[in-house]
C-alpha cells in the first residue's frame, strides 16, 4: 500500500511540472545576477488602412478676351444740285449769297434748319459750308437723321460797321413797323440789312426773315397777331460784302 500511494504522488508531481511556464535564464557577462526573462508571446501587428492625401481639383483660370465692335462709319446724305441757284449763309433767301450753284454740283449735307427745312452742306468745290433750299437738290439718303444746326453769322465773317442805331418799333393794330438809322456804307461793302424774327400769324408762332439790298431803306412792317403763347421778338443786323454785325434788339411791342 505504501509503494502504491508514492507512486501515485511522483506521477502528480511529474504532470504538474509539465504544466508550469519555462523560464529562460539570460547571462549578463561580469555580473553576479541573472536576469529572468519572461517567454516571448509573438503579438499579430494590426494592418493599418494607409491614409490617401486628398485629390486637389485644378480649375484653370480663363482669360476674357474682350471682343471690339468695328464702329460703323456713318454716310452723310449726299445732294446734287438740278438747277441753277444760290447758296446762302443761311436757311432763308433773306441772308447774304455765299456761291453760284450749277446742275450736277455735288457736295455731302451736314445738317438742317428746325424753321425753314433748309440744308448745311458742304459742296465738294467749295471750302466752305452754305444753305441751300431743299427744292434745288436732289438727296441720296436719309436727312430726317442730322441734327438741326443753328446758322452762325459771326462765324462767316464780322462787319465793320455796327448794328444801325435808334432802332424802334410801334404797333398800329395786327403791325409791327420797325424803322432804325441808316448806316452809311461805302457802295462796295453796301449789302443793306437783315431782320430775323418770330411773329405771332393766326395762331402759328413763325420764325420771319427779310432783307434789304441797300442801306437807304430803314423800315419794315411785319404781321403780328395775338394768340401765341410765346412772345413775338426780332433783330437787326447791318450786312456788308463781309458778313454781318453783332444784332441789334428790337423792342417789340406787346398785342
Amino acid at each position: 500500500m505504501r509503494k502504491t500511494h508514492i507512486s501515485f504522488l511522483i506521477t502528480v508531481f511529474a504532470v504538474l511540472a509539465c504544466s508550469l511556464p519555462i523560464e529562460v535564464i539570460t547571462p549578463t557577462p561580469n555580473s553576479p545576477t541573472q536576469t529572468k526573462v519572461p517567454a516571448f508571446t509573438p503579438t499579430l501587428e494590426s494592418t493599418l488602412a494607409p491614409t490617401l492625401a486628398p485629390t486637389l481639383s485644378f480649375t484653370p483660370t480663363i482669360t476674357f478676351t474682350p471682343t471690339i465692335a468695328a464702329t460703323p462709319t456713318f454716310a452723310l446724305p449726299r445732294a446734287t444740285v438740278n438747277k441753277q441757284a444760290h447758296c446762302r449763309y443761311g436757311p432763308s433767301v433773306a441772308f447774304l449769297h455765299a456761291a453760284d450753284l450749277y446742275p450736277g454740283d455735288v457736295g455731302s449735307v451736314n445738317g438742317r434748319y428746325e424753321y425753314s427745312s433748309w440744308l448745311l452742306i458742304k459742296f465738294d468745290k467749295l471750302k466752305y459750308y452754305c444753305w441751300v433750299a431743299p427744292s434745288i437738290v436732289d438727296v441720296v439718303g436719309d436727312i430726317n437723321t442730322l441734327k438741326n444746326i443753328e446758322p452762325d453769322l459771326q462765324g462767316v465773317g464780322y462787319s465793320n460797321y455796327g448794328f444801325p442805331g435808334n432802332i424802334r418799333a410801334v404797333r398800329n393794330g395786327d403791325e409791327v413797323t420797325i424803322t432804325w438809322d441808316q448806316v452809311e456804307m461805302t457802295s462796295d461793302q453796301d449789302r443793306g440789312y437783315l431782320i430775323i424774327a418770330f411773329v405771332c400769324q393766326n395762331g402759328n408762332y413763325l420764325w420771319w426773315t427779310d432783307s434789304y439790298a441797300d442801306q437807304f431803306t430803314t423800315t419794315y412792317t411785319v404781321k403780328d397777331e395775338a394768340g401765341c403763347s410765346t412772345p413775338s421778338e426780332g433783330v437787326l443786323y447791318t450786312v456788308t460784302k463781309e458778313g454781318f454785325s453783332k444784332p441789334g434788339k428790337i423792342p417789340w411791342p406787346a398785342p
